[in-house]
């Protein structure tokens, strides 16, 4: 039966020639059309994503290859680069690809980014397989870091750059921005990236040296499988595959909707492996030891002390974050030396914090917003 038959069907059900009642009816009308059209296109989408399943296009901003060396790589964004400093996004090692950030055309942190005319350079550290499990924590901030920074300079033509990391990327990056003053940082924006770890919620707990022998682990596995790295994540939020579930079923009617979730499932069970001697350094010297907010984390000789830090610093945290919560976020905020400090606290979760509809109107413009007259 076609909307149009329905329709009919419907108005003659509900038709009484014109009576007080029908204004009623004529509503009671619409609204059946309109559910009917939406089951409609539900069952037309549900067709589509089990008979024909399409790959959803992710990563197009345009963008170039500036540097690569090992598994990492460094790519600058097309831009109208309407302000002088570059900014360097170091995004998580290991766990997911960081396509995340350019999504899909108009869900995307890069190109509101481009678009508001940022010179942007993004780090890809690359996909990760059991050659790679001697690189370190420490390897990535005395090694690389400085060598992409130094590339983004020598790229861009700038005495200066801004650094942003988010997740994983903002105790690495932190911990680079303390202990490599010869690298001119002007600006500095950690979003969502944990600092105390006492305060990072139930991964601390699991992680706990009471309950977790990482080098037990480590000397057994060598690497940390991208299996293993989706059971934590998905442990941590059990009913989130029910919850994803209903939602794509409520929402199967939007066509705009459904491109979006494909391109996020995507992303979402795309997980990476840890290698073996960076996620024992990384467990043991940030979640179980507490290192960096301590300051008594040593990287290639250098004592990382977040105090040196005497740059604008820019803090964001998401409200709904299980990930990072925002205690362990702002904390960075006690410990740096800069005299220009800023905290916001978004709403949001880890990931939609920075990418989503939600990211849009409130995180990316607030960050750009912050960037922009200090850039």
């Amino acid at each position: 039966m076609g909307a149009e038959r329905l329709a009919d069907v419907i108005e003659r059900f509900t038709d009484d020639g014109g009576g007080p009642g029908a204004a009623a009816s004529s509503e009671t009308t619409k609204q059946w059309q309109e559910e009917f059209d939406r089951n409609f296109r539900r069952f037309r989408n549900l067709h589509a994503l089990v008979t024909r399943p399409v790959e959803p296009k992710v990563g197009q901003t345009p963008r170039e290859e500036v540097y690569k060396k090992n598994k990492s790589r460094l790519y600058r964004y097309a831009s109208t680069r309407r302000y002088r400093t570059p900014l360097l996004f170091v995004p998580n090692l290991g766990i997911s690809r960081p396509y995340i950030f350019d999504l899909l055309p108009g869900g995307s942190f890069i190109e509101h980014m481009t678009r508001e005319g940022f010179d942007f350079y993004l780090l890809d550290w690359g996909v990760f397989g059991p050659e790679d499990n001697d690189l370190t924590v420490e390897h990535c901030v005395t090694k690389i870091l400085p060598r992409m920074a130094q590339q983004v300079l020598a790229s861009s033509g700038a005495r200066e750059l801004s650094v942003l990391g988010y997740c994983m990327g903002a105790p690495i990056s932190a911990s680079f921005v303390a202990t490599h003053a010869e690298i001119p940082v002007k600006n500095y924006i950690d979003m969502a990236g944990p600092i105390d770890f006492s305060k990072v919620g139930l991964f601390g707990l699991w992680l706990k040296k009471e309950y977790f022998d990482v080098d037990r682990v480590v000397d057994t596995l060598g690497s940390v499988p991208a299996d293993l790295v989706r059971a934590g994540f998905k442990l941590i939020k059990p009913t989130i595959d029910l919850s994803t579930g209903l939602n794509l079923w409520w929402n199967l009617w939007n066509d705009t909707y459904v491109e979006s979730f494909q391109a996020l499932n995507r992303w979402a069970n795309e997980y990476v492996a840890f290698p073996g001697e960076f996620f024992r350094q990384w467990v043991r010297d940030f979640y179980q030891e507490n290192k960096l907010y301590r300051g008594e984390l040593v990287m290639g000789g250098r004592p990382v002390r977040l105090g040196t830090i005497t740059c604008p610093v820019f803090v964001v945290g998401a409200k709904e974050d299980y990930i990072a919560p925002p205690a362990c976020v702002r904390a960075l905020l006690d410990v740096v030396g800069s005299r220009e400090t800023e905290y916001a606290e978004l709403p949001g979760g880890h990931i939609s914090l920075i990418a989503g509809r939600g990211a849009a109107r409130h995180c990316w413009p607030k960050v750009a917003g912050w960037l922009a007259p200090r850039s």
